[in-house]
């Protein structure tokens, strides 16, 4: 059998990039050599590397979180490139990448969110009424961003301020959340027309941990993952239908992850990822280690469906010239 050439983007410029390099150092140990020659390329000193060796890449997998990797410009670029990849197109990476587009989205479509607020860098913010509106604590959060950067959680209204103006240092907009006591799960998506929903997980940070924080999602140890989540069945199967909806919701293709808060009987979305990490403590590997696929065949799989993905599209376009 004929080894596929894969092209492995990882690194790149956000300030996830760090966490983007341990992605994809675990992608390319666990891609099986007896199927794959895999390359690595790092957008930050490499794009004129990939751009010339564009013609003899059958796929690409990108292993990148943040700016200019998980927000649809290099999937756009891959585009140009006639390159299939494993995640999102440009549309459904842009609009989850955007917490607000998101959540406009959920709502459109039917599913809870927290009560929210939009913050914009230009407006000075009142914390009283903010603390009248969503009450206390608050969940502050840039608009655009992963892995919880600038994330926050306001317990005073005189702290309110700080939180905002750390979290404006990551992105123009920022969104201050009601904070929902409860219970962290989250669900791994993963297909083409026909969505399977993984096994969910329940998160439990360390004491030491006011919530779900940076460190926390990517210090081992720092939390407790269990799959499946201690939920019954119905709770389960609403948890995986919303993430189901979620990933239609953004127009996401591949795979995803959505996260999402119980209370009592009730779930609330907070966000989806689209490029989810791929690290020794990551989510994602685990749930799908639990419905029975190993991290190789894993792998195996989203490449399958990001090359059969290119392949509709190109019948689509073709159908259209």
């Amino acid at each position: 059998m004929k080894k596929l050439n894969i092209a492995l983007l990882s690194g790149g410029v956000s300030s996830e990039r760090e966490i983007s390099i341990k992605s994809g150092d675990q992608v390319y140990a666990a891609f099986n050599r007896e199927k794959y020659r895999v390359t690595k390329y790092d957008p930050k000193t490499d794009l004129n590397r990939l751009v010339a060796d564009a013609p003899g890449i059958d796929a690409a997998f990108i292993a990148m979180h943040g700016s200019m990797g998980e927000d649809g410009t290099i999937q756009g670029l891959l585009d140009l490139l006639d390159i299939p990849y494993q995640c999102s197109g440009v549309l459904g990476s842009a609009m989850a990448m955007n917490k607000l587009v998101a959540k406009q989205r959920y709502e459109s479509s039917g599913i809870p969110v927290p009560p929210y607020i939009v913050i914009d860098s230009s407006v000075a913010i009142d914390p009283d009424d903010c603390a009248a509106r969503l009450g206390l604590p608050i969940i502050v959060k840039p608009v655009a961003g992963g892995s919880s950067l600038g994330m926050s959680k306001v317990h005073k209204k005189n702290s309110l301020q700080n939180a905002v103006d750390s979290a404006l240092e990551h992105d123009d907009m920022v969104l201050l959340e009601s904070n929902i006591e409860g219970i962290e799960l989250t669900v791994g998506i993963i297909g083409s027309t026909t969505l399977d929903a993984l096994p969910v997980i329940e998160i439990i940070p360390d004491k030491q941990f006011d919530f779900f924080d940076h460190t926390a999602k990517y210090l081992k140890g720092a939390t407790r993952e269990i799959c499946p989540a201690r939920i019954d069945a119905a709770l389960a199967e609403k948890a995986q239908s919303y993430a189901k909806a979620a990933h239609n919701a953004l127009f996401c293709s591949g795979y995803s992850r959505t996260d999402m808060i119980l209370r009592e009987k009730d779930i609330y979305l907070l966000e989806t990822n689209t490029i989810p990490g791929m690290t020794s403590t990551s989510l994602f590997p685990l749930a799908a280690g639990k419905a029975g696929l190993s991290f190789d065949k894993l792998l195996d799989l989203l490449i399958e469906l990001g090359i059969e993905d290119h392949k509709k599209k190109q019948r689509r376009d073709k159908e259209i010239i």
